[in-house]
């Protein structure tokens, strides 16, 4: 059964939550060390940490932790694989293991490797398995290969593989944006001419509106839960627009902050929650109404963009009821969010997954940056767009090129460097990449960190594609269920360091365009090596005489990012890091000016139709089907506060009141018209797979659901954005029926993703 949900979020249930996990990773005074240590925080991009010092911003203020820094350190600081685990697990019984299991099977710490028809990993040695991984690679075709990379590793790792990877002959070089937030980075270039945000976190302090848009930050970016508690404080206002009303978006108890640890915080001061899919109606109804308030600023439309005309005659054409029908939204609520903006000096649209996860996705962007434009909120303090990233360096993963189609620029700066001739066809994107597996056309793939596999949609697909590869060779810290059921016919799994355990220092950039350098620290196992000491020999041992002279010593950070400024000239100031220590925020990201980088130095607004779903508003409805048929709902796949994007520390989801993951959240409206009561089994089927899971209510717009990812991606279809090529993970149809019995599996799925 469900459990009852806290009064607010965060509390004195984090703060005692730490202290157990501080306890079980080997004591408070050990926890506080390594969060204290001047490395960045492993988890979301907010970013923290660095030489500043662990639980310190860029603004200096302390103490900035939360459950995730917590959990992820909590992970890295326990014991390792026990002796003898693989013989214990062979992979049928290591693929029907949760991905929670997984992760707390402990850190890894010495080479593994499966071979072609081996029914378990078994352990070689580093020599062993650098041979075998170099010795495929100089084997494949290079177009056959492909590299993929974590958000959670370093500029310097970064750079380095995907140097190495078009030093080798290939442009197939993804990172876990392409499932992510892709769409913020096409949406943005195509607005305002670069894919990053355009405010720093002093923006935060200096506005007076934030919309948080498909974003539930109280779970996945807690620490910003602050910075809009300091919003409220001094007059400031939140609109929060999301299907589910969500307990940290209305009530959040800060933790550092004595009055709100007491007595919480109220966040949202207009709480919209559209249909799954209803946001570009939804935004576009608050840009009819700011408009018929007179709020639109004319002047900044007229001197600062282009555009607009195109775009009004695309708004002008969608009435009120059409918009208020799609979105889900009654008018009145949408008139409210259009004042708040309307009054607004200084607004900051966030928004993440809920926004980018749709086959519109880059339209969804669109969508929100006309509405910053039509009142000019952009180039000055407190206003402007921000994408709320997750991994904490996803976003310097992307400015160090780690990339399929890297800019003409960047290409030429490393001809110029290394002096080598780049390949010129254009890289596949990781979905591309996928099918490539699918259809037998990838003989090697190397993926540094990250869950590729719990990443996919089609869970079903995915295990069928990355299976088909002859060599996949995993840069990893602790197993996931990409080691089980993502790995390919052979497999070699080699341990790596943790970013606070290298021997010399890395960077990382922020969601702010911030970036921090950490110091490292002392290795907490034997046996496990530095990213960057794995690629570099790797690297080497493929590439033999075709190695760049420049690149014989290529283990040493410093002069790799000597390297990064001499290629990247953003970047320059990483050429004298290591003896200025001073951080720095990226040169012309924050946008200061309303001239942009676009061609014309306008910013641009898109006309942006409404888009076709395949359950439609009146399938929502329900139009009187027969509770034995099931009713027709959308789908979103969600995070749950355990977890950090496909890291699951912990079954529960105390926010939303759940003890358990093998559930489908409805409204109560909907489990009536379904005639299903809590924990009821109910059989999920979407067009490529089907659960059985229990029936649980929560607080959701009316015809829609939601489940928890990655173990329902198994009903996702391979369905991506054709302009950012990001799966639509958050718009799936779906049939909801009774079931007679749990247990009922998909033909791909593991026995603990559909009940028990």
């Amino acid at each position: 059964m469900p459990v009852p949900r806290p009064s607010a979020a965060g509390g004195f249930r984090s703060i005692w939550y730490t202290i157990a996990q501080a306890r079980s990773a080997g004591g408070l005074r050990r926890m506080w060390r390594a969060l204290r240590s001047k490395n960045a925080c492993k988890t979301c991009a907010l970013g923290m940490g660095g030489q500043a010092g662990g639980m310190v911003n860029e603004r200096g203020h302390f103490p900035e932790v939360c459950k995730k820094s917590v959990q992820a350190m909590a992970a890295d600081m326990r014991g390792r694989l026990s002796e003898g685990y693989f013989d214990e697990f062979p992979h049928d019984r290591l693929a029907r293991l949760s991905p929670r299991e997984l992760e707390a099977a402990g850190r890894i710490t010495r080479p593994v490797f499966s071979e072609a028809g081996a029914d378990r990993y078994r352990e070689v040695s580093w020599e062993r398995a650098l041979v075998l991984a170099a010795d495929a690679l100089r084997g494949a075709p290079s177009d056959e290969t492909f590299f993929y990379a974590s958000g959670r590793s370093s500029n310097e790792a970064g750079f380095l593989l995907q140097l190495f990877a078009r030093l080798y002959g290939t442009n197939n070089v993804n990172n876990c944006s392409y499932f992510c937030h892709q769409a913020s980075g096409v949406g943005l270039r195509q607005a305002i001419g670069t894919g990053t945000g355009t405010v720093a976190l002093g923006d935060l302090d200096a506005s007076d509106l934030v919309l948080l848009i498909g974003a539930n930050p109280a779970s996945n970016h807690p620490r910003l839960m602050r910075t809009l508690m300091d919003l409220k404080r001094r007059g400031g206002k939140v609109v929060a627009i999301n299907p589910i009303r969500e307990l940290g978006l209305v009530n959040f108890a800060v933790p550092s902050d004595a009055r709100s640890l007491l007595f919480g915080t109220r966040i949202a001061d207009a709480f919209l929650q559209p249909h799954i899919g209803g946001d570009i109606a939804l935004l576009s109804a608050i840009a009819k109404g700011v408009i018929e308030l007179g709020a639109a600023d004319a002047r900044f439309i007229a001197e600062h963009t282009e555009g607009h005309d195109a775009w009004r005659a695309v708004l002008d054409g969608l009435d009120w009821p059409t918009l208020v029908r799609e979105s889900g939204v009654p008018e009145p609520e949408v008139r409210a969010a259009a004042q708040m903006y309307a009054e607004s000096r200084a607004a900051v649209f966030c928004w993440t997954m809920g926004i980018t996860h749709h086959a519109h996705g880059v339209e969804n962007v669109n969508a929100i940056s006309n509405l910053a434009l039509l009142r000019g909120m952009l180039g000055k303090a407190g206003a402007g767009l921000l994408p709320l990233r997750g991994h904490s360096n996803v976003q310097g993963m992307g400015t160090v090129g780690v990339s399929p189609v890297p800019s003409e620029a960047f290409l030429r700066g490393l001809e110029r460097r290394f002096g080598v001739t780049m390949p010129t066809a254009s890289g596949m994107d990781t979905l591309a990449c996928v099918r490539a597996a699918e259809a037998g056309r990838v003989r090697v793939a190397v993926h540094l960190g990250g869950n590729l596999f719990g990443s996919c949609p089609d869970a079903g697909l995915a295990e069928r594609a990355l299976g088909s590869v002859d060599l996949t060779v995993f840069l990893s810290t602790t197993l996931n269920t990409g080691h089980a059921r993502g790995r390919g016919k052979a497999s070699l799994i080699l341990p790596v360091l943790a970013r606070d355990e290298e021997a010399q220092p890395t960077t990382q950039e922020s969601m702010f365009s911030f970036v921090r350098y950490s110091e490292g620290g002392r290795a907490r196992f034997e046996g496990p090596r530095s990213e960057v000491e794995v690629i570099a020999d790797l690297m080497r041992r493929t590439l033999g005489e075709r190695l760049p002279e420049v690149l014989a010593d290529a283990t040493d950070h410093a002069a790799i990012r000597a390297h990064i400024a001499a290629v990247i000239p953003e970047l320059e100031a990483l050429g004298t890091i290591d003896q200025t220590r001073r951080e720095f925020q990226i040169p012309g990201r924050a946008v200061a000016s309303p001239v942009v980088s676009t061609p014309t130095g306008r910013a641009a607004f898109k006309g942006v139709p409404l888009p076709t779903h395949e359950v439609s508003v009146d399938d929502l409805a329900g139009s009187g089907s027969a509770p034995s048929a099931g009713i027709a709902l959308r789908l979103a796949t969600i995070r749950s506060e355990g977890q950090f994007n496909t890291v699951v520390y912990e079954d529960h989801d105390v926010y939303r009141g759940q003890v358990r993951r093998d559930v489908v959240m409805m409204s109560r409206g909907d489990m009536e018209r379904l005639g299903v009561g809590e924990d009821d089994p109910v059989e999920v089927a979407s067009a490529v797979g089907t659960m059985v899971v229990r029936a649980r209510e929560i607080e959701i717009r009316p015809g829609n659901a939601a489940m928890y990812c990655p173990e329902a991606n198994v009903l996702v279809p391979a369905t991506a954005d054709p302009r950012s090529r990001t799966p639509a993970f958050k718009n799936v149809a779906v049939r909801i029926r009774r079931s007679l019995r749990l247990g009922v599996l998909p033909a791909s799925a593991p026995a603990d993703t559909v009940g028990a």
